[in-house]
């Protein structure tokens, strides 16, 4: 029998899994890392996720009620608690129904966090800490998108942010990020690809950004890309604009306009994953019709990238024989690439081992 196939990413780490309010009196079903993944909250509004499974028949419980505790089943009204156990079921005796798998999860920063590996390994400690989070100094807007592409061409082009001059022309894209060179740096669990721009104009975005922060959008600017990749699949991306001379990323708040572009990457299969994207921003962050205008800019921005890498996920799949090619911009998604790798080996126990063969459309 042919061994098989590990998943191309690694499962002992917090995923992003859902957004809080995604969350409410109604059960929610996922599919997470390739574990599909019923989700309801508890009577005290504590969030438990279980395998959407039923131990009777194989219904998803995902499409049931909550009761109390308890998850019940659409099709013969099991009753499964937070842990995977059979509870009850009318006129029926389950008790000694084998325990479905449950998942450890954290609700923390407005989103739900899934632990899909071993249980035992789980630390809620060990969810992301991000300085814009659950910081009144700060706005943040953000939004969800199922895209049917490979999680890791998300993370290419998170990396790489020479598209924009393309993909976004009429947004955050110019001529000068093509031209500026790319600094990539790596360590254990991150990899950053730093691009600085001086002395340019501001694209159409930031313009807007820079009229709401009370800023002149006519003057020349100094603008800054800082992308920082972190297991298992997050990127955070430091963005700004500032008058060219004061500073750049340094300058004082008079002169700077700033964000941090948040991307949580969270695979669904091989082939599809779910983007979990939005925006945090120290200035006027009392704002809420800004965040509503900027919320609703972004998400044409990614709508964007949508469309190219589901485009480019069915042309892999159409030319499976084909190699992609490599070159100095890519160098942080390629690196990302390998840290994911390294981490997979690590808990498959092949660290150290020759590396299988890729296909050959796989970059």
């Amino acid at each position: 029998m042919a061994e098989s196939r590990p998943k191309p990413w690694p499962v002992n780490h917090w995923y992003v899994a859902a957004r809080a309010d995604e969350i409410v009196d109604k059960p929610l079903g996922r599919q997470i890392c390739g574990e599909r993944v019923a989700f309801f909250r508890r009577a005290d509004g504590q969030i438990a996720a279980v395998e959407d499974f039923c131990p009777h028949r194989g219904a998803p419980m995902s499409l049931g009620k909550v009761e109390g505790d308890t998850l019940v089943c659409p099709y013969h009204g099991l009753a499964m608690d937070g842990d995977g156990r059979a509870c009850a079921m009318p006129k029926q005796r389950v008790a000694a129904f084998p325990k479905t798998r449950s998942f450890p999860v954290v609700e923390k920063y407005g989103f739900v966090w899934l632990w899909p590996g071993d249980p035992a390994s789980a630390d809620p400690a060990a969810v992301p800490t991000f300085e814009w989070a659950d910081n009144p100094a700060f706005a943040y807007g953000g939004g969800l998108y199922h895209v049917k592409a490979d999680y890791r061409l998300m993370i290419d082009n998170l990396m790489d942010l020479t598209h924009e001059t393309y993909v976004h022309a009429t947004s955050i894209g110019q001529k000068e990020i093509d031209e500026a060179p790319v600094a990539t740096r790596v360590d254990d669990a991150s990899v950053v690809a730093e691009r600085l721009m001086d002395n340019v104009s501001s694209p159409p975005f930031w313009s807007m950004a820079q009229r709401a922060n009370g800023h002149d959008d006519s003057r020349s600017v100094d603008r800054w890309q800082v992308c920082r990749f972190s297991l298992p699949s997050h990127v955070m991306i430091d963005v700004g604009v500032a008058y060219a001379g004061a500073g750049g990323r340094a300058a004082p708040a008079a002169s700077r306009t700033s964000a941090t572009v948040v991307d949580f990457i969270t695979p669904e299969t091989e082939t599809s994953h779910w983007y979990f994207w939005g925006m945090a921003r120290s200035f006027r962050p009392q704002d809420a019709e800004l965040t509503k205008t900027i919320l609703e800019g972004q998400g044409a921005i990614f709508a964007e990238d949508l469309d190219i890498l589901e485009r480019q996920q069915a042309n892999l799949r159409a030319w499976p024989e084909r190699r992609l090619l490599k070159l100095d911009i890519d160098a942080g998604g390629v690196h990302a690439r390998r840290l994911i790798a390294r981490a997979i080996a690590a808990e498959q126990g092949t660290e150290g081992a020759p590396a299988p063969k890729r296909p050959a459309a796989a970059a």
